[in-house]
């Protein structure tokens, strides 16, 4: 019975399997909406003024900063939960595939959202005009929890690799 088990446990890691993919459906979305805001950019740039055609830049920054998180969840959470990628010898590999275990990919995304929302809270600075204040302060608060949760997490898997 326990063998049965435990075998089943093990199988069952094919179920993220499919969740993994799914992430890449979101990637698709994501590179619509780029090429669309890149669209809006191209189209509109003589009309466009500096300020708004800087937000438009830091939007496609965002989106592409996103869109490799995104890979890196994808690809390493598949290696590191449910199988390792087959990659043919003489293709393009990305040379972090493989190297990074759960520990460094979480620390991974917290860096990312740590920059997702610098950017994104550039953004809110350069357009403070038309928000309101106490929304900006929010804002701040959010980017540095995020910020502290990061320094945290370092923290935490330095003292945790250091005691193995």
């Amino acid at each position: 019975m326990e063998k049965f088990i435990e075998t089943l446990m093990y199988r069952s890691r094919w179920l993220l399997a499919p969740i993994y993919l799914g992430l890449s459906l979101g990637l698709i979305a994501l590179s619509i909406k780029f090429f669309q805001e890149a669209w809006h950019l191209l189209s509109h740039s003589l009309t466009l003024t500096e300020a708004e055609m800087v937000l438009i830049i830091l939007s496609l920054i965002d989106l592409a900063m996103v869109g490799g998180l995104i890979v890196m969840v994808m690809m390493s959470g598949y290696e590191n939960f449910v199988s390792q990628l087959d990659v043919a010898e003489g293709s393009e590999k990305l040379s972090w595939l493989g190297t990074m275990d759960s520990s460094s990919l979480k620390m991974k995304v917290a860096a990312s959202i740590v920059a997702i929302s610098s950017i994104h809270l550039l953004k809110m600075f350069m357009n403070a005009g038309n928000i309101p204040n106490d929304k900006l302060l929010w804002y701040v608060v959010l980017h540095m929890a995020f910020v502290l949760s990061a320094v945290a997490m370092g923290v935490l898997d330095h003292f945790t690799r250091k005691s193995h």
